[in-house]
């Protein structure tokens, strides 16, 4: 009877593959509505916005099949696009240098548990939490010529103001400042802990052999939070190919097309122009660009990140 009961027991292999199959459901139950919801709103629509791309389309015309018409035309008549183009590569290369400096020596400073350096650390950070639009807003009565904050402080001062938004060499670089105030307190809160995680031993030898300061700094700080750097220039980047609502309210493109970068250009063909099938186009080149400059400076992380082992 023992031997028969034996016979009847499943195997323990078959018993833990039973288990695993059961825990694989579970999990796959578990992340479901995550990737129903990635594949609707991700997957569905960059796929959708890819065949519009080979497609005249709009709401009246309807839609034509037209292949690479619209990559033909944008590489080879639309001078708006070579200015879009180069006002966004522009804008990114003002933004991230001056982000990492600007966020990188405030975190110097506030890094430490001093006397009330809360209040700096949230007062820094408040201008993160403000909604783009109104942030955007005030900086546009800010900098108005006639009445203006700015103007009238200089007034003050006996000197004269610009109309800083209508001025084609410094609309970019105030679009670039505005922006950088916006979002610098994040980052200097992310710098803050990756400073905070560097251990102290560390700069107690270096002060023991005799290193300065600035060869602290250099050969300690920089390459112990380089991954914190590595992810800062990956989100500013990104961040700033496809910056869009500093630039609708402040400058709306101009003067001109001054101001015009690449996701404004993309709002105006399709949601002005009614052109959907060529602004489809601008924004699978567009995402092909972040995804190569994305992929390329992954590639050359090693060469510069250090990852404590």
């Amino acid at each position: 009877m023992k031997t028969m009961e034996k016979a009847k027991r499943p195997p323990k292999r078959a018993h833990g593959r039973s288990l695993g199959r059961r825990d694989y459901k579970y999990g796959f139950g578990f992340i479901a509505p995550m990737l129903i919801g990635f594949s609707v709103f991700v997957i569905a629509p960059l796929a959708a916005t890819v065949y519009l791309s080979f497609c005249d389309y709009s709401l009246i015309k309807g839609m034509a099949w037209c292949g690479w018409g619209n990559y033909i035309k944008l590489f080879t008549a639309d001078p708006t696009f070579v200015v879009a183009v180069k006002n966004t590569l522009y804008f990114t290369l003002l933004l991230i240098p001056s982000n990492l400096v600007l966020c990188l020596g405030l975190a110097m400073l506030l890094h430490k548990n001093i006397r009330g350096v809360g209040f700096f650390r949230t007062a820094i950070f408040t201008p993160y939490v403000t909604n783009v639009v109104s942030w955007a807003l005030v900086w546009q009565f800010m900098l108005q010529s006639d009445g203006g904050f700015i103007n009238m402080v200089l007034n003050m001062f006996g000197l004269e103001g610009t109309n800083w938004l209508y001025n084609t060499k410094l609309v970019i670089p105030i679009v670039v400042l505005v922006t950088l105030l916006k979002g610098f307190g994040m980052n200097t809160i992310i710098f803050i802990g990756a400073l905070q995680e560097v251990p102290q031993m560390y700069y107690e030898a270096a002060s023991l052999d005799g290193a300065s300061k600035r060869q602290q700094f250099f050969r300690i700080t920089l390459p112990m939070i380089s991954p914190t750097i590595f992810l800062i220039i990956i989100i500013t980047m990104i961040g700033s190919l496809k910056v869009f609502a500093q630039i609708n309210v402040l400058t709306q493109g101009g003067p001109g097309t001054a101001s015009y970068v690449m996701v404004y250009y993309i709002y105006q063909v399709a949601f002005k122009m009614n052109k959907f099938g060529y602004g489809s186009a601008l924004s699978v080149i567009l995402f092909l660009v972040i995804m190569g400059l994305t992929l390329a400076q992954w590639s050359v992380r090693k060469k510069w990140v250090y990852y404590e082992d």
